[in-house]
């Protein structure tokens, strides 16, 4: 198995795989399974760190993932007249780096919260654990982008990564053979992100489908947990 195959199936054919069992298996679980599709509330312990840190992750990743569709997904005929592809760049990693940063506070808080608390951990499946702590790796390579575009400002990797993501959405053949040449962190951080979609539908991360699917989530009540 040579590193072209490799490099042609993580990520040129993975995707695709991710993507498909995202959407199948979504359907499926919202079909056979709606009692299950919600973010299992623990709002009755350690209530200040819950906000605290649910409301900075939550805020924090919904501008995270905003920017990364905008910057990625905009055709070059829309921002070339207002930004060059160096200053695309750089609004790309103030934006992310700020609001990653925001994210991952959050994330660290809710994550700490769920391990130091018996009460918790021990109410907590393996697969909440596990969607922690690949969310927090996945922002933490993000992060870890940052310098590596500080020193590159040229905008040309920002270019090249944003050529594969439209590659992808729009099936462009041997789409992989873009990213031969990126750094490795890269690579992981795009590896990673399209396994999080894979995951999504077997895990919490499916409510994510209620807040895209309607409007009406932004302004629904909140969700009231009482003792006995």
């Amino acid at each position: 198995m040579n590193q072209h195959f490799i490099q042609s199936f993580i990520f040129g054919v993975y995707p695709y795989i991710c993507l498909a069992i995202w959407l199948i298996g979504s359907l499926i679980r919202f079909d056979r399974e709606q009692y299950t599709w919600k973010s299992d509330s623990s709002q009755l312990l350690r209530r200040r760190q819950l906000r605290l840190g649910s409301n900075l992750f939550h805020v924090g990743v919904l501008i995270v993932i905003a920017g990364h569709f905008a910057g990625f997904l905009a055709p070059h005929w829309m921002v070339s007249p207002f930004l060059n592809a160096s200053q695309h760049q750089f609004v790309a990693m103030a934006a992310g780096g700020s609001a990653g940063i925001v994210a991952i506070i959050g994330l660290s808080i809710l994550l700490y919260r769920r391990l130091s608390d018996p009460r918790i951990r021990i109410n907590s499946a393996p697969a909440d654990i596990l969607v922690l702590a690949i969310l927090w790796l996945q922002l933490a390579l993000g992060l870890a982008t940052v310098p590596l575009s500080i020193a590159h400002m040229d905008g040309a990797m920002f270019e090249v990564l944003s050529d594969y993501v439209k590659g992808i959405v729009t099936f462009q053949p041997d789409v992989a053979a873009l990213l031969a040449q990126a750094p490795l962190v890269y690579k992981i951080h795009i590896a990673l992100g399209f396994t999080i979609f894979l995951v999504s539908p077997f895990t919490r991360l499916v409510h994510i489908w209620s807040g895209l699917a309607t409007v009406t989530y932004l302004l629904r009540p909140h969700q009231i947990v009482r003792k006995r």
